[in-house]
C-alpha cells in the first residue's frame, strides 16, 4: 500500500459541461495518448479528457451511435466496425501503436447478475445497436487480440461486476491469464462509483494491466467520495407515469419495495414489471442501465433526461435524442470513474514512465 502522500485523491465535480472544455478544474494537461474500443456514448472517453489525456477517438459498431459521439468528442480517428475487422486492419496511423492507455468496455450482458448469465453463455445474438450475430462472452477476448496488436503502456478493460462473481469468475481468471501471456501485470478492481463521486449506486469490474517492461509498483484505488443521495440531483422534470396498471401499482408502493415487481407481488402475487426500479430521494440511485425503467418514489414520474445525464456523471450538455440518452448513459463508462481511474494511473504510472 503507497502513503498518503503518494496517493493523491481529486475530486471531479458530476455537474459538468462539454462547453466548459477539458481538462476538469484542477488538472494540468498531460497529453498522455488514450484510444478507445466499444465507445458507445464516449463516457470514458469524456473521463480520460476531464483527467488531462489526449484522447484520440475509437471503434465502434454502430453507425448512429457513432455518429452521436463523432459530434460530442471530435475524435481524430473513428473506426465504424467490428472490433474483429479493426482487429485485422494494417494500415493504421504509428500513434496507436504507441499508446499510453488503450480502453475497452466489450459488451457485457451475458455476465450481469440481473441477466441470464450462465444460460446465455456461448450463444450468439444480435446486438441492439448492430448487424451481426456475436458471441458477446468471446468479444473481451477479442479485445485481449486488439491489446496484444497495439501494446500499449497500459491495458483497461472494464466489464459489470458480475464477472468477478459465480461462475463468471472462471471467465475473470482466463482473461487475466490471456493478458499475462500477452505481456502484462494486470490488477482486478471492482468498483463503485458511488464511492468516487457519481450520484449512483454503479459497481463495475476493472481489469487493469501494466505492461511487464516497466517495474512500478502496483496501482492503488481507494475512492471514498460522499454518498450523493437522489434528492441532490433530483428536478422532478421528468415525464408523468400515465399507464393505469403502473398507476394502480405505484399507488400501491410500500417503502420496503425496490421495484414495481416488489409491489405487484405482494398486491396480486404477480412478479410484473421487475424492469422498473423506484428512485428514493433520500438514497443514492440505483444502478441505471439500458434496458430498466426508474419511476421516482416520491411522486408519479419518470426519471428526467437532466437526471439520467446526472446520475451518471455525464455532462448536462452532451448532445443526443432523449431517446437515446439512457441507452448511452447506461451502456457506458460514467465519466467520472474514467477520470478517477485514470488520473491515478497518470499519478502512479505515466507520469514515471514518461518522465
Amino acid at each position: 500500500m503507497q502513503n498518503s502522500k503518494q496517493y493523491q485523491p481529486h475530486r471531479f465535480p458530476y455537474l459538468w459541461r462539454l462547453a466548459d472544455g477539458y481538462p476538469a478544474k484542477g488538472i494540468e494537461p498531460h497529453g498522455c495518448k488514450v484510444f478507445g474500443t466499444f465507445i458507445c456514448g464516449g463516457g470514458s472517453s469524456m473521463g480520460y479528457k476531464l483527467a488531462g489525456y489526449h484522447h484520440l477517438g475509437g471503434v465502434e459498431l454502430d453507425p448512429s451511435i457513432a455518429a452521436i459521439y463523432k459530434q460530442n468528442h471530435h475524435p481524430e480517428h473513428l473506426y465504424i466496425e467490428d472490433i474483429r475487422d479493426f482487429n485485422k486492419r494494417t494500415d493504421l496511423p504509428a500513434e496507436l501503436y504507441q499508446l499510453d492507455i488503450l480502453d475497452g468496455s466489450p459488451p457485457c450482458s451475458t455476465f450481469s447478475m440481473a441477466g441470464s448469465r450462465e444460460a446465455a453463455w456461448g450463444k450468439e445474438k444480435q446486438f441492439k445497436e448492430g448487424q451481426k450475430m456475436q458471441r458477446l462472452d468471446d468479444l473481451v477476448f477479442v479485445y485481449c487480440e486488439t491489446i496484444e496488436k497495439l501494446k500499449p503502456k497500459v491495458c483497461w478493460l472494464e466489464n459489470v461486476a458480475g464477472l468477478a462473481r459465480g461462475n463468471a469468475k472462471v471467465y475473470a481468471k482466463q482473461i487475466a491469464k490471456r493478458l499475462d501471456e500477452i505481456g502484462y501485470n494486470v490488477q482486478v478492481f471492482l468498483l463503485n462509483g458511488a464511492t468516487m463521486g457519481v450520484p449512483q449506486v454503479r459497481e463495475r469490474c476493472f481489469f487493469i494491466g501494466l505492461r511487464k517492461d516497466f517495474h512500478l509498483p502496483k496501482l492503488v484505488l481507494d475512492f471514498n467520495e460522499r454518498p450523493i443521495p437522489f434528492s441532490e440531483i433530483k428536478d422532478g422534470q421528468g415525464d408523468p407515469i400515465v399507464g393505469e396498471k403502473d398507476i394502480v401499482t405505484w399507488n400501491n408502493r410500500q417503502p420496503s419495495d425496490r421495484s414495481f415487481a416488489d409491489t405487484n407481488m405482494r398486491v396480486e402475487g404477480k412478479n410484473r414489471r421487475f424492469i422498473i426500479s423506484y428512485i428514493k430521494d433520500d438514497r443514492v440511485m440505483n444502478t441505471l442501465n439500458a434496458t430498466t425503467s426508474h419511476a421516482l418514489y416520491s411522486e408519479p414520474k419518470w426519471l428526467s433526461r437532466n437526471e439520467i445525464l446526472k446520475g451518471t456523471s455525464f455532462p448536462i450538455d452532451y448532445n443526443a435524442d432523449d431517446k437515446k440518452v439512457l441507452f448511452l448513459c447506461g451502456m457506458s463508462v460514467a465519466p467520472l470513474m474514467s477520470a478517477q481511474i485514470s488520473y491515478q494511473i497518470y499519478k502512479q504510472w505515466l507520469s514515471k514512465i514518461n518522465k
